[in-house]
């Protein structure tokens, strides 16, 4: 059995979902690969105790505070290629950016290999499927490109602007 919850949150209305303990999944409403609700059974539950410090995090977080990604138990389902790559996400600090490339050469590092695909990457980054916690909208292109974000561009820019970042730095292909 799953559980369900929304948040309103600046950038739109989230979707947050538990296996009842974990945290599987939050989505930007009309996001790519948005948590598809209508394949598991799954029941609205705005107080199960997981949703409910998930919400906690996010006021804390659109607050302009830098909540810790290990405040909410997080089981996000993929392949070990994936869970790698969302590790990785994980120890992006607040308010830093981390490039496509740079996580490709820390993969590769980790499995032994001599480099690794940027894209295979960047497409791990875009099934994130627990956005905003697993940051995936610190990852840029090596040229500082906003590309890659599930939950659209605009959004990435706001939650990026959120943590402080001079967007200068940064353009939109």
């Amino acid at each position: 059995m799953l559980y369900k919850t929304y948040y309103n949150s600046p950038i739109g209305k989230l979707l947050l979902v538990s296996d009842g303990e974990k945290l599987i999944a939050l989505c930007v409403e009309n996001q790519k690969y948005y948590f598809d609700e209508t394949k598991s059974d799954i029941a609205l539950d705005d107080n199960l105790k997981v949703l409910e410090k998930t919400r906690k995090w996010l006021d804390r977080y659109f607050n302009k505070e830098a909540p810790n990604i290990t405040e909410i138990p997080l089981a996000p389902q993929g392949g070990e290629f994936r869970q790698l790559v969302w590790k990785i996400l994980c120890e992006i600090p607040y308010g830093k950016t981390i490039t496509y490339g740079e996580i490709a050469k820390k993969v590769a590092k980790q499995l032994n290999k001599e480099k690794m695909s940027a894209q295979a990457v960047g497409n791990a980054v875009g099934h994130n499927p627990i956005s905003i916690i697993i940051p995936c909208h610190r990852v840029v292109g090596t040229n500082g490109s906003l590309t890659g974000y599930a939950g659209g561009i605009d959004k990435k820019i706001r939650l990026l602007e959120l943590e402080g970042l001079d967007m200068k730095m940064f353009f939109v292909p």
